[in-house]
């Protein structure tokens, strides 16, 4: 295969791609069992002498991680609960591939060295592995907005001290750099992010109260893992969204917005100080920002659905309801604090949507219970961590207080 071409560096990257080298690239996958890392290995598997498969990290499920690793030749597999790894090892003898378990075997697959890195493991659970990948000063997909949310200024730190390009795998902050790119940012005058508004963008409150775990995991338009989906059910996904693209594209509170969108067609809208606004269009299908993101600077082929504008017929907008979907205006809320108060969102998030999917609180609680942990926590909320250990440490605070608060939302 030919190497690829120059191309001009983007706004998350202080460096560009050392396009010169010849393939196959090293690639590694953290969070290689999820929706993301499955869809990524799907396109790799389809030009597999493009690439060498380094490092796939599962979470529990030994069964898939070690199909997966085998597959695709990995180097190792590590699965992160260490009270799975004889399974691992047992399910990989004889193959050759190394086998691991537990934080430390997570981090060493993170730092294996590789050309590009998919960093796809869901929660604040991701946020060490992937600074570790970071610290290679190569490229970095992300797909775990937690690392922004926690701990943006940190990370965001980290990525211009290893002079890393980080690619952003999310679909709204994908098309986003797909269309910043091109423009001066003094020109920029809004980035306005769109929501489908999930299963639930039709209904009253009083039908979301008695929503079951399996209604709101329904979503129209996107296949994704359940903590995402919940999300996009609540608009917590979109509020995080928010925060993520704050430390992507350095913009402030004013200048990030969203839109609901049923269709799922256009991810992103920029507003442009002529009057102008670009936008970029794909249908829902996760696999265009990973190849947006595996081929940078240039595009590769994806077997996705092809737009068919003419056979939609029509796309719509509309204010997102945040009375319906307070989540949404916590997350605006927490944009406008800063300090912490972003960890503490996504820390009662994440027990917020573990409880629901237990059925121990109904779905309206979700963003009751992380509305009264923020305001439990202002003393939380107002720390500015240095280290990555103190967003950890209020991460778990948080966690903590919100378990507190689960009986007052009990269903």
């Amino acid at each position: 295969m030919n190497t690829r071409t120059k191309h001009r560096s983007v706004p998350l990257s202080s460096v560009e791609i050392d396009t010169s080298k010849s393939y196959p690239r090293r690639i590694s996958i953290l969070g290689a069992t999820g929706s993301i890392g499955e869809s990524t290995l799907d396109l790799i598997g389809r030009d597999p002498s493009s690439y060498r498969v380094v490092s796939l990290t599962g979470g529990h499920n030994v069964t898939r991680l070690a199909e997966l690793a085998v597959r695709h030749h990995a180097e190792c597999a590590v699965i992160a609960d260490a009270a799975r790894y004889q399974g691992l090892r047992d399910a990989l003898a004889g193959t050759g591939i190394e086998a691991g378990a537990g934080d430390e075997a997570l981090l060493d697959a993170a730092s294996r060295p590789a050309d590009w890195v998919m960093a796809a493991i869901v929660g604040a659970a991701g946020l060490k592995p992937t600074l570790q990948a970071v610290r290679q000063g190569t490229a970095t997909a992300l797909a775990n907005k937690e690392c922004l949310v926690s701990a943006g200024a940190i990370f965001m730190a980290e990525v211009a001290r290893a002079n890393t390009t980080l690619l952003p795998v999310d679909s709204e902050h994908s098309a986003a750099l797909q269309i910043m790119t091109a423009v001066p940012k003094e020109r920029i005058e809004r980035l306005c992010l769109t929501a489908s508004g999930g299963p639930f963008r039709g209904w009253s409150r009083e039908q979301m109260a008695v929503a079951a775990p399996e209604q709101a995991l329904n979503h129209p338009n996107w296949s994704m893992g359940p903590k995402v989906t919940i999300d996009s059910a609540t608009l917590m996904n979109k509020g995080l969204e928010l925060l993520e693209a704050h430390h992507l594209f350095s913009l402030g509170p004013s200048e990030l917005d969203v839109l609901t969108h049923p269709q799922s067609i256009v991810h992103c809208l920029l507003y442009l100080s002529d009057g102008s606004v670009l936008a970029q269009m794909s249908c829902p299908d996760m696999r265009t920002p990973i190849a947006y993101s595996l081929a940078w600077p240039d595009r590769m082929y994806a077997p996705t659905e092809r737009l068919d504008l003419a056979a939609l017929g029509a796309l719509t907008f509309e204010a997102p309801d945040m009375e319906r979907f307070p989540a949404l205006r916590l997350a605006k809320e927490v944009l406008s604090a800063g300090g912490s108060a972003g960890t503490v969102l996504n820390a009662a998030n994440e027990i917020a949507v573990e409880a629901f999917l237990a059925r121990r609180i109904g779905f309206l609680a979700i963003a009751g219970l992380v509305e009264a942990t923020l305001d439990g926590s202002p003393d939380l909320a107002m720390l500015k961590p240095q280290k990555v250990d103190e967003v950890l440490a209020i991460d778990a605070d948080a966690r903590s207080r919100a378990r507190s608060l689960l009986g007052r939302f009990a269903d």
